[in-house]
């Protein structure tokens, strides 16, 4: 049984955690509520961009003439998998929801003959598979020091993936994210990129305008080609986004978690300190009394 001097330095070590993790959880609190606010702006953007590209991919001719991000490559043989993930953990699940979204699909097309390659954004997801799937991580994008996503980020992750599939690197592209949907509820989300997968006009929202003619300069293919580059950039962004808003609410509720269960512990070890403190003392009375009878 451990003593009272190792019950009080217990005690007091798991204040001290205890402190930490509230102070964490309010940190979270506090970028969350930015986070969230740029997730949720990001959202009708993304939404419309996908409404434009579907309405002007209605009007191509023919597939033959189409941009390649749009119709793709013709074979599906070599797949990227963009994993976006966090620099830093104590956030329970996200990370590792994503990974193991990656990690399934992964091992389902290796399982189909396919090539896999993986590009990792963010540190701990490249550290999740890196036991089992590390061989497949071709590239790394660091999110270190980076206290505000902007777009840029999104450009250069962008501009990576367009070059690696202009030099034939891959078919297909897929990124992973967690959409935010509240604190306690972050859905991990893959949404393929190359070739575009773009929603039916009706369903977002644009069957509206279908009765309007547009006339497109210089040229229709000429616009696509350039909003599917342009939608790529969109698309990640939003998933960065997206991610930051998770990342914060899974941190808030992990360490809100956290400090309750420090609170418990500091609890029940100061029932056992008291309790055993009682028992201590009672045993030097019991042998201060026997002693003084047996004088």
């Amino acid at each position: 049984m451990a003593s009272l001097k190792d019950l009080r330095n217990r005690i007091n070590s798991v204040k001290a955690t205890r402190k930490i993790t509230k102070a964490m959880q309010m940190v979270a609190a506090a970028k969350l509520r930015r986070a969230q606010e740029a997730a949720i702006a990001a959202r009708p953007y993304a939404e419309r961009m996908d409404a434009v590209l579907s309405n002007l991919a209605k009007g191509v001719a023919s597939p033959e003439g189409a941009s390649p991000l749009l119709v793709g490559t013709g074979k599906d043989d070599t797949h990227l998998l963009v994993m976006m993930t966090a620099e830093r953990g104590l956030c329970g699940g996200f990370n590792s929801n994503i990974a193991k979204l990656v990690r399934n699909d992964a091992k389902r097309l290796i399982k189909a003959g396919k090539t896999v390659k993986i590009l990792a954004v963010g540190r701990k997801g490249a550290d999740n598979l890196k036991r089992d799937l590390g061989k497949f991580i071709t590239d790394r994008v660091s999110l270190v020091g980076i206290k505000k996503l902007g777009f840029d980020k999104a450009a250069e992750i962008a501009d990576k993936v367009m070059s690696q599939f202009a030099d034939g690197a891959f078919d297909v592209c897929t990124i992973y994210f967690s959409q935010f949907e509240s604190v306690i509820s972050q859905k991990p989300t893959a949404l393929q990129l190359i070739p575009a997968s773009l929603p039916d006009a009706a369903s977002s929202g644009a069957a509206a305008a279908d009765s309007v003619v547009y006339d497109y300069e210089p040229d229709e293919n000429e616009i696509l080609d350039y909003l599917l580059r342009r939608n790529i950039s969109t698309q990640i962004f939003r998933g960065l986004l997206e991610n930051a808003a998770s990342e914060q609410g899974a941190r808030m509720s992990a360490m809100d978690n956290a400090t309750r269960n420090a609170s418990d512990m500091i609890d029940n070890l100061t029932l056992i300190y008291n309790r055993q403190r009682q028992a201590q003392i009672t045993k030097e009375l019991i042998e201060i009394i026997s002693g003084a009878e047996a004088l």
